[in-house]
């Protein structure tokens, strides 16, 4: 086994608790670019969002966004692949989560969209360091030809477990729900999530799976860690990811990300 190609989460993986990149982290991320790994992002971010970590890192491959519901290079902005839920759909579960009272907020490329801007709005404003607009989704879906990338539901952990099986019973053969952090419940198009769209890097890479590392936290991440040939789950992970991982690395705070490079990629440890 070779590692040839490196998929990280972000936020709670790459990303410490300040949104920043640790020194060591990018040193390791270097190091192994200049051995000629392949080293890629894949979050639940959008693009617009992600870009300022690639540009620091230097990445010239694609990267992967929205649960894997968008590969773009995200240096040039050229998209790769995009596989949307339809309007109509996405109207229909706003609809019925926003009566069930719970704040929802819509993608469609590098726009993030929500009937009413609140607090909830301002925390995940500031937290991805993007701008979120008003408008009237009803409206706004009625007129999308295609349809959105993500839906994204924010409220406090234990409303959202409650809420998630009602959803998977209504809509889970039409759409992927899972969680990137505790207060988050996300939907994707069903046929997408980070676990298939690292295949498909990795097969256009002509990289095998076994020499496939991705790094993660978080039940969003459960796919491509499950996929990759060393599946590597964050010292902070969820206790359910860590069950699931190969090999548990430090913590966010404490260069997990690096200490997993440097044993599986550059052979240090």
């Amino acid at each position: 086994m070779a590692i040839r190609l490196v998929a990280m989460d972000l936020d709670d993986t790459l990303l410490r608790d300040d949104w920043t990149i640790s020194p060591r982290v990018v040193k390791a991320i270097r190091k192994a670019q200049e051995q000629g790994v392949k080293v890629t992002i894949a979050t639940g971010r959008m693009p617009i969002s992600t870009r300022p970590y690639a540009e620091q890192l230097g990445l010239d491959v694609p990267v992967i966004t929205y649960h894997g519901a968008m590969i773009q290079q995200v240096l040039s902005g050229e998209i790769l692949f995009r596989q949307v839920i339809p309007s109509t759909l996405a109207a229909e579960i706003i609809q019925d989560v926003s009566k069930r009272g719970f704040y929802a907020q819509v993608y469609l490329k590098d726009r993030v969209i929500t009937s009413q801007l609140n607090e909830k709005s301002r925390e995940y404003a500031q937290l991805a360091s993007v701008e979120i607009e008003e408008a009237d989704l009803s409206f706004l879906l009625s007129q999308e030809k295609e349809g959105v990338e993500k839906i994204l539901l924010i409220g406090e952990e234990v409303e959202l477990d409650q809420l998630a099986p009602l959803l998977r019973q209504n809509y889970g053969e039409k759409v992927h729900i899972t969680k990137s952090k505790p207060r988050f419940l996300e939907m994707t198009d069903c046929s997408v999530n980070k676990g298939v769209a690292l295949a498909a890097l990795a097969e256009n890479f002509g990289v095998a799976q076994r020499d496939v590392m991705a790094i993660g936290d978080s039940f969003n991440d459960l796919e491509m860690i499950k996929y990759a040939g060393v599946g590597v789950a964050m010292g902070n992970a969820r206790r359910e990811i860590k069950e699931q991982a190969d090999f548990v690395t430090n913590t966010n705070e404490k260069d997990g990300v690096a200490e997993a490079i440097e044993r599986y990629v550059l052979n240090l440890v």
